[in-house]
């Protein structure tokens, strides 16, 4: 009789085993199935969306730039009156530098100015100026892009939403455990094409414009050039000078030393015949 219940027990306890690991490979097949379903969805969704919809009017996403360089009687007049027209168009100063060197003064700035201001301002400032030694004015078209990084930054956060969904109905651990995985990879997804997306926006808003203006006439920029530094820069001018002649006779000295050897040649043949 003993024997007989032992038999029982391990056939009910197999029975029960192959159950368990069948709903097992159930719930991980089932669950393999939705997370498929769940990258796929976003995509058909997309891919139906534009059809049979209305055209609608797509603005232009310009990322603007300039670069000016003019020489100036005054630095501090110039400078005064960019400052104007700062306040005017609400720009802000990002880099400015200051300096001179043996012939001029100059002055370096950065400004940042938003989109729509750009051409007022450039207009604003040209009208000070005689003549730009340089004037680089370029307009890159990012639309495309723009469009492209917001359709994928909606695409991931349906599959996101999705994910949640599906983590809210999970029961099993195994579930929930592959599920924030998936999660996790979507989200720093996520977060990289919206980092991607400000830096767009921000060039888009904000335009750079680089300034570069000198002056000849140091003493009516602010700037006073003493005598003593006058004598400095002329002697390392010609310590240069004298540096350069002794680099350029060391590129030819092969040349010198065939030179002086001949003309010590001659000089004894001249003087043997002399005797």
């Amino acid at each position: 009789m003993k024997k007989i219940l032992l038999v029982v027990a391990v056939l009910i306890f197999s029975i029960s085993c192959k159950n368990q690991h069948s709903e097992d490979v159930a719930v991980a097949e089932s669950l393999d199935v939705k997370m498929m379903n769940l990258e796929a969805a976003p995509v058909a969704a997309s891919e139906t969306s534009g059809s049979g919809g209305s055209e609608t009017l797509i603005e232009a996403k310009i990322i603007k730039n300039a670069n000016l360089r003019f020489e100036t009687s005054d630095l501090n007049q110039s400078y005064a009156y960019i400052q104007k027209a700062l306040v005017k168009y609400k720009a802000t100063i990002q880099n400015d530098v200051t300096g001179k060197n043996n012939n001029s003064v100059y002055r370096d700035l950065t400004i940042r100015i938003p989109n729509t201001a750009f051409d007022a301002f450039i207009n604003d400032i040209g009208k000070g100026v005689s003549h730009f030694d340089r004037k680089e004015i370029s307009s890159e078209d990012v639309t495309e892009e723009y469009i492209d990084i917001e359709s994928r930054i909606n695409t991931k956060k349906t599959l996101e939403k999705r994910y949640l969904d599906l983590l809210n109905k999970a029961t099993k651990v195994s579930e929930i455990l592959e599920i924030e995985k998936g999660l996790a990879t979507v989200r720093e997804e996520i977060e990289s094409i919206e980092g991607r997306l400000k830096y767009l926006q921000s060039r888009i808003a904000m335009s750079t414009i680089t300034i570069d203006m000198y002056t000849q006439n140091a003493s009516e920029s602010g700037a006073t050039v003493s005598y003593g530094s006058k004598m400095w820069n002329s002697f390392k001018e010609g310590f240069f000078g004298i540096s350069t002649f002794f680099l350029d006779l060391l590129q030819v000295w092969p040349f010198i030393l065939i030179f002086v050897l001949l003309l010590i040649y001659i000089r004894k043949r001249f003087t043997k015949k002399s005797v």
